[in-house]
């Protein structure tokens, strides 16, 4: 069976390296972005293994339509990574950055799993891969809206997890939760463990292949994961 992905969000950062990395492992890729000119810079270096589809995950009237047209050449699709996201440090509640943050990161990313899940339970299965954060697992002052979507999305895919198997399909839920990695997602003061992107893919990519349920990246960031979990609420929030 031929080898084939589609990467939601390919333009830069984490999704770019991951398309890098799938089409040297030998996959044809589908990768979106809102950037056009990006998209066909990396399609001009493979253009026997990469389809392009200019995509905003925000406008999600346009979901299904720029899904069919990908999904037209390429034939099929085994393996989605979700990788489009958003989020800025918002300390004053600006409603643009929460609503932005909201429009791409809650509803996009749901109108985008929905569309693949189904996808995957009328063909014979596949493997959903979101990339979350570590993010997810505590509320931010400065961030309010940004870790409030990642827990949103890590739950999300929890749920379809569990949907997956009361309908008795082999579709495999990944949530990959990085910590910090050096991409423009990256911001504030003070930043410490930053990986470098290419780290981060080789450990994704790896816990990808693995079918992972949770994946924390780098490895190192398990530490903070465990803390961030038994910290009591009343320390948390005084933070």
């Amino acid at each position: 069976m031929c080898k084939t992905a589609i990467i939601i969000g390919a333009t830069s950062g984490i999704g770019k390296e991951l398309t890098l990395q799938l089409v040297k492992d030998g996959y044809k890729v589908g990768i979106t972005g809102r950037r056009l000119n990006l998209l066909q810079d990396l399609r001009n270096e493979y253009p026997r293994n990469i389809e392009i589809q200019q995509f905003d995950v925000s406008n999600i009237d346009t979901v299904s339509n720029n899904f069919e047209s990908l999904m037209n050449r390429l034939g099929e699709c085994n393996l989605c990574i979700i990788s489009a996201g958003t989020g800025d440090i918002n300390k004053t509640l600006s409603p643009e950055i929460e609503q932005k943050t909201i429009a791409t990161n809650v509803l996009g990313f749901t109108a985008v799993i929905d569309w693949i899940f189904n996808y995957f339970a009328q063909h014979n299965g596949g493997h959903i891969v979101g990339i979350s954060s570590l993010a997810s697992l505590r509320g931010s002052a400065a961030a309010p809206t940004y870790n409030a979507s990642k827990a949103y999305q890590s739950n999300y895919m929890e749920g379809l997890r569990q949907k997956a198997n009361k309908l008795n399909k082999q579709i495999y839920i990944t949530d990959i939760r990085p910590g910090l990695v050096d991409t423009a997602m990256a911001k504030g003061d003070g930043l410490f463990w930053v990986a470098p992107v290419n780290k981060a893919v080789t450990q994704i990519y790896k816990a990808i292949k693995n079918k992972k349920k949770v994946a924390y990246i780098t490895k190192r960031w398990c530490l903070i994961a465990f803390l961030f979990k038994i910290m009591p609420r009343a320390i948390y929030e005084r933070i």
